[in-house]
């Protein structure tokens, strides 16, 4: 039997609930029984829809951000790289098919040539490269 990838579009998992776990030991920046949040995909997509066009931000603060906004100390920052990954590949996939750049996700202000998440793009930095110059952000 073949094996179907999924889409990113399926990866974007709409309608995911977000989940709020303490955790057992210390992991990566979080100290053993903190409250952590696993966002979903859709929560990383519209907290990226609100950076104001020209600005960027980090992954570090948006973790600071989302568990400030669900209550919680800290935010998984192994799911928040995946969940920007996916939201990244579902808006260039969108692009792709036709969709205006005016009306994807703007992940690139998220992700530049020293994000993590850069190297790990299916499609390159070209397109976020241009995006970045032509809001003014630094590539």
């Amino acid at each position: 039997m073949a094996y179907k990838r999924k889409t990113w579009a399926e990866k974007m998992k709409p309608g995911a609930k977000p989940q709020v776990e303490k955790t057992e030991k210390a992991f990566a920046d979080i100290p053993e029984h903190a409250s952590m949040l696993i966002a979903t995909p859709e929560i990383v997509d519209a907290y990226i829809r609100h950076i104001p066009k020209g600005h960027s931000g980090t992954v570090q603060q948006m973790r600071k951000d989302l568990a400030a906004a669900y209550h919680t100390e800290y935010t998984c920052p192994v799911t928040s790289g995946i969940f920007l990954r996916i939201v990244a590949e579902h808006a260039y996939e969108e692009y792709m098919q036709g969709k205006p750049v005016s009306k994807i996700t703007p992940f690139w202000r998220m992700i530049d040539s020293h994000s993590p998440a850069a190297k790990k793009l299916s499609f390159g930095m070209d397109f976020v490269n241009t995006q970045r110059e032509k809001e003014g952000l630094p590539v």
